[in-house]
């Protein structure tokens, strides 16, 4: 492709992600290559880099926009990005919306504008307000400075790169260091993570799926720190454990490689098309001790289950804040209102999920997200209305196996990952343990 013609089909990309606000970017970029097979790899590369981009600091992109008086339309987002982030000449840029050879329609008189009044400009600019430097929504600024404080620039900056691609590696079927040579042997360098013992980090972005290594279960891509949320409910074999809020099974196939295929998984979601999204996981990973089960409002079978389950982990739906390396359009699309549905909504989770553990038995409530809203202060809505639950600090609730640093990542009690402190994406999690007195006033059944 030529350069105008992809420039062409990264403006189409933007349109159609904004087209479609109810799909995650994500899905609508797999669609949209899906559909054009003849679009190469490099050139692949080249356009999703270009709206991956645009996407990331698609707040402050907005501000020089609506300064300029000029809606943000894929086009105009695109010009932004390549004058702003990528320093692209002037000159040059406009060269390139020609109309021929595929290349995007000619520029218009606003255009044009646009492009003399951003040439020289910073993408970072003094004039901004702190949310819109930082490149967070206005209505969060607060949140992510009580939970960062000093750190909150770093943090903030983390969050606008690119996230990088971790692996964890299936022990069901072989080692870390084995699966490292067979990456390896396909050209795909790895080292191990940091805190994870069951992961690994690709120097590179890379095409894992297409690897031997995948299509034989030896690995599966997970962020470190999803990892280690399975990690942390220390599932072993012969236990009965529940992943409440299943979704495709990530953390489901983690803790039933941990478990030896001994035991019992159940995976639950209120949505079968999400589980059904696991099958060919479990298959590939050779996992045959996971049930799916699905779940929703007056579920008798919850009611049937109450205090079963040594592990109940709750990985509870949430803003998804600690993702937005991967997730760039959920920072701009999530509303405030959408955040007090999501924190009512963990309430209710909780309350239908904590009756299900067993006297000594653990649940883990995480969540991918770093506001305060929807991790600590849950956690203190448990201990107020469950007295029989006590929260386990992270050093006396050390799994089977040892952290590798000998201690854990994070200060007492809470775990608390983030790009700028840990390389992985935000993520939450907390053990609770209900203690030999459950006699909680709290009723199962309630789903969502």
């Amino acid at each position: 492709m030529t350069p105008s013609a992809r420039l062409a089909a990264a403006i189409d990309l933007l349109d159609a992600i904004e087209a479609t606000a109810e799909a995650p970017a994500d899905a609508v970029a797999n669609g949209y290559f899906r559909d054009r097979k003849f679009i190469g790899s490099g050139d692949r590369r080249w356009i999703a880099d270009l709206v991956w981009s645009s996407l990331r600091h698609r707040l402050r992109l907005n501000w020089h926009l609506a300064r300029r008086h000029h809606a943000s339309t894929g086009r105009a987002l695109a010009i932004a990005w390549l004058l702003l982030g990528e320093r692209t000449p002037a000159e040059a840029l406009a060269g390139m919306f020609s109309g021929a050879g595929y290349g995007p329609a000619p520029l218009d008189d606003a255009e044009r504008r646009l492009i003399r009044m951003l040439a020289d400009a910073p993408l970072i600019d003094p004039a901004m307000d702190e949310a819109t430097r930082l490149n967070l929504p206005g209505f969060l600024l607060e949140s992510f400075r009580a939970r960062f404080g000093d750190a909150l620039e770093a943090e903030a900056s983390a969050l606008g790169q690119p996230a990088s691609l971790d692996l964890r590696v299936n022990l069901l079927k072989t080692g870390r260091d084995a699966a490292r040579a067979a990456l390896a042997a396909e050209g795909l360098p790895a080292e191990p993570t940091r805190f994870s013992p069951w992961g690994l980090r690709l120097a590179s972005r890379a095409p894992v799926t297409g690897t031997k290594a995948f299509r034989d279960g030896l690995v599966e891509i997970q962020d470190e720190g999803s990892q280690l949320i399975a990690w942390l409910t220390d599932a072993r074999p012969g236990m009965r454990v529940l992943d409440f809020c299943a979704g495709a099974g990530g953390k489901t196939l983690a803790m039933a490689a941990a478990m030896e295929n001994r035991g019992q998984v159940i995976a639950a979601d209120v949505s079968l098309k999400r589980l059904d999204a696991a099958v060919r996981r479990l298959r590939r990973a050779g996992i045959h001790n996971v049930e799916r089960r699905a779940i929703g409002p007056g579920e008798k079978w919850l009611k049937r289950s109450a205090g079963k389950f040594d592990r109940v982990l709750v990985d509870a739906p949430c803003t998804g804040t600690g993702t937005w390396r991967r997730n760039p359009d959920a920072r701009f699309r999530l509303r405030p209102e959408a955040l007090a549905e999501l924190v009512t909504k963990q309430r209710a989770i909780l309350e239908s999920a904590a009756p299900l553990v067993k006297a000594g038995g653990r649940l883990v409530y995480a969540t991918c997200s770093l506001l305060p809203e929807e991790n600590e202060r849950q956690v203190e809505y448990v201990l107020a209305r469950m007295p029989s639950f006590r929260l386990m600090e992270l050093s006396q609730a050390t799994p089977s196996q040892a952290w590798r640093d000998a201690s854990p990542p994070c200060a007492d009690p809470f775990l608390m990952l983030s790009p700028a402190a840990h390389g992985t994406d935000g993520f939450f999690a907390a053990i609770l343990e209900r203690t030999a007195a459950a006699n909680d006033p709290v009723t199962p059944g309630r789903a969502d």
